[in-house]
């Protein structure tokens, strides 16, 4: 157990330099690893911070982008609306331009009926006048011929009835 003795026993100079090499040790580590790391992660965190700050630019781009978007679609359905009343409202003023011009023609082709029926009356009167004249020009000569007795006169105004009746 003598052996064992050395190494379980304190020697204080053994300790000072154990004491000097841990401080060395650090000093060197932290000089070394642990600077470098605080450096890298500093970097990281610009970095990570940098990208977070674009990144909420980059949001509140897209939100004012989304905003103007939706005014322009408004915008173009109140034009849209627009365009559609505009196109109903010419519609009904060219139906009602079309349907006043279908009254007018249909008035005209009236009026133009009712003179041809005019016309034609009086081509019929002026016919039947003529022929009238005619046939009283022909009982007048038949009159002349013949003596006038009353049975004549009587036959003579009837045949002339039945000319007339079947001229109209």
């Amino acid at each position: 157990m003598e052996q064992y003795k050395d190494l379980v026993s304190l020697a204080p100079w053994d300790f000072i330099m154990q004491l000097g090499n841990l401080l060395i040790l650090m000093l060197l580590v932290k000089r070394f690893l642990f600077k470098p790391v605080q450096k890298i992660l500093d970097e990281r965190q610009q970095q990570t911070n940098g990208l977070l700050e674009q990144a909420r630019e980059s949001q509140k781009q897209a939100d004012a982008a989304n905003k103007e978007c939706q005014k322009q679609l408004a915008e173009a359905g109140e034009r849209a609306q627009e365009m559609m009343e505009q196109a109903q409202k010419n519609a009904a003023r060219q139906a009602q331009q079309v349907i006043q011009q279908a009254r007018q023609e249909a008035t005209n082709i009236k009026q133009q009926a009712a003179a041809d029926i005019e016309r034609q009356r009086a081509m019929a009167l002026s016919s039947a006048k003529e022929e009238i004249g005619n046939m009283a020009v022909e009982i007048a000569g038949k009159v002349v011929e013949k003596e006038l007795d009353e049975s004549t006169h009587r036959k003579l105004i009837d045949e002339f009835i039945e000319k007339v009746g079947d001229a109209s």
